[in-house]
């Protein structure tokens, strides 16, 4: 493993337009699980009766707002969360002037928590929060601190500024992300097992020199990557970076 850091530092250390892609595998570094583990789907349909996919759908949110809410609050906020060692390297690659930016398919805010600014949030952030009727900003203390459905004076529902399932990802963070994906040099993936569409088809778009894929299980694109590392991605970055 050793040999394949040394190798991904050079990498690094010569390429000076890189790109990261990453999924949940770099949250839950920071203990935020990942709501499509095994106990995710578990405590979902034990409490709920429904899966993850079915209660944090748009259809689901407008039709049992407050079956969403509550599961959303327990199982989607961690609000104690950190930066991991991952957010940490990437936020000096940046720094550094080597990072045209990070498209990330979680919700939690962490990566601009670490300092990065260019960050493309495919699947929106928890963060971010607006009412339906007037369009009111919220922030996340704001909606938490709220019994039951989050509602603004004017009485409109608060919506979280997440892609629920059913819904399109925003148009222009895909143009912005699939723009900087196709001027890197080098492309990071990591903590992703590339199987969630239509995210995990950005990867198509890279045309660049290294394509990097560092996840702890095997992806479909292993056979196309300049280098795999099969560990843990703070773990990794954190060394060749840090």
């Amino acid at each position: 493993m050793d040999d394949k850091i040394k190798e991904l530092k050079r990498i690094i250390d010569e390429s000076s337009k890189i790109v990261f892609f990453g999924g949940a595998g770099v949250s839950t570094e920071s203990g935020i699980p990942d709501f499509r583990s095994e106990t995710g789907l578990y405590n979902a349909k034990k409490e709920f009766g429904r899966s993850p996919e079915q209660i944090i759908s748009n259809s689901f949110f407008m039709s049992h707002t407050d079956i969403f809410y509550d599961y959303y609050k327990k199982n989607m906020i961690y609000q104690a969360a950190k930066p991991n060692k991952a957010h940490l390297a990437l936020a000096k690659l940046e720094e550094q002037g080597k990072l045209l930016g990070v498209v990330t398919q979680n919700i939690d805010g962490l990566h601009q928590m670490a300092g990065n600014k260019k960050v493309f949030e495919l699947h929106g952030s928890v963060l971010r929060n607006f009412c339906m009727r007037c369009g009111t900003s919220f922030t996340l203390d704001e909606i938490m601190e709220m019994d039951g459905v989050p509602k603004c004076d004017c009485g409109g529902t608060i919506k979280p500024d997440v892609v629920l399932y059913e819904e399109m990802l925003d148009d222009a963070t895909i143009s912005g992300a699939v723009k900087a994906i196709q001027a890197a040099d080098t492309m990071i993936v990591g903590g992703t097992s590339l199987v969630v569409y239509p995210a995990a088809g950005l990867i198509r778009y890279f045309r660049g020199k290294n394509l990097i894929l560092i996840n702890k299980s095997a992806t479909q694109y292993d056979s196309q990557a300049t280098l795999v590392i099969n560990d843990s991605i703070g773990e990794v970055l954190g060394k060749a970076v840090l």
